[in-house]
């Protein structure tokens, strides 16, 4: 199978048993998930949602909001999902997974085997009030140095961040303006995932996610922060590749 402009296979398996299709979170990239197919099980094909505005595709129109975003996104991956499939996603990337799971299943298309959500707040909660895809460059920049994820030395570099920065509005207002329209509970098994210092979800934001599945339901907490993808990636792949086995 070919590389999808949307979903970049890290390392092709030859009749993979199961797929990930692993969604990052705001300004995140596929980098974010190099190392994955080294980390989880052999039997596990990863793939990564490549979004319009970054990398190779810097030069085409970012979405800003999750509806056209979802439809592009169901289109990429219908050709992909005629094996089982799994979906993880960061943040941003668990918001998506989610709206497209409920998307999936609205054109009776195969839906994922299990759905991994990590660090994001269930869809039926308050909307934050301070609106970050709307700040001026200098407030966003202050934001992202006081909340992480995004490298010191990145910050530094205006030449960079002018490269950076429009993929992560696009992103931030993908998230920030989302409606959620309440949908039935999907009959998945859901694992989320949260950060013991994570101040910008917390524990009960987690755990609001029981409500959309009627299957088996898990929080997993990781030492770390909102960004615990990247400081606890060896337990954290090692209990997806866990939960997708018991799939076989």
């Amino acid at each position: 199978m070919k590389n999808s402009a949307w979903f970049v296979c890290l390392q092709p398996r030859p009749v993979p048993p199961i797929r990930l299709f692993c969604f990052p979170y705001a300004g995140g990239t596929v980098a974010q998930f190099r190392g994955w197919p080294k980390l989880v099980s052999p039997e596990i094909e990863v793939r990564v949602a490549y979004l319009p505005g970054r990398g190779v595709r810097l030069h085409e129109p970012v979405y800003k909001r999750l509806q056209p975003l979802i439809a592009k996104l169901k289109t990429a991956i219908e050709p992909l999902s005629q094996q089982p499939f799994a979906f993880f996603g960061h943040s941003l990337g668990a918001r998506l997974a989610f709206e497209l799971t409920n998307s999936l299943r609205g054109a009776g298309l195969a839906l994922p085997q299990h759905l991994f959500l990590s660090a994001c707040p269930a869809p039926q909660l308050s909307q934050r009030t301070q609106l970050l895809h709307m700040l001026r460059r200098d407030e966003l920049l202050a934001e992202l140095r006081k909340r992480g994820g995004v490298p010191a030395d990145v910050l530094a570099q205006p030449a960079v961040l002018d490269v950076l920065l429009p993929a992560l509005r696009a992103d931030l207002a993908v998230l920030e303006t989302a409606v959620y329209q309440p949908q039935p509970p999907l009959d998945i098994p859901m694992t989320v995932f949260g950060g013991t210092a994570d101040t910008l979800v917390e524990p009960g934001a987690l755990d609001a996610w029981h409500v959309h599945t009627k299957n088996d339901f898990r929080i997993q907490m990781f030492v770390g922060d909102h960004f615990f993808l990247e400081t606890a990636v060896v337990g954290l792949t090692q209990v997806i590749s866990n939960e997708l086995r018991k799939l076989g």
